[in-house]
């Protein structure tokens, strides 16, 4: 069963938000969302998946960010 929590951030705190929720470790996929609930990105992260692997999703994370005033991060945990 998959546990799921929502955060609704402004676009400026979008890559600090997804970068706390890589490093905390417990999620298992970040989905994130505009204000109509369309999904933009999903960014499944497993244990193997860092360094080299997050930068280019961080990368994308950032282009959103630019895009969107206010967006949903949905995390799926483990």
């Amino acid at each position: 069963m998959e546990n799921q929590e929502e955060f609704k951030v402004r676009g400026e705190e979008l890559i600090k938000k997804v970068k706390e929720l890589i490093k905390a470790g417990n999620a298992r996929r970040i989905i994130i969302k505009n204000e109509a609930g369309e999904t933009f990105v999903e960014i499944p992260l497993t244990v193997g998946a860092v360094g080299a692997l997050i930068a280019p999703m961080l990368a994308a994370v950032g282009a959103i960010a630019a895009l969107v005033t206010k967006c949903t991060i949905v995390v799926v945990k483990k």
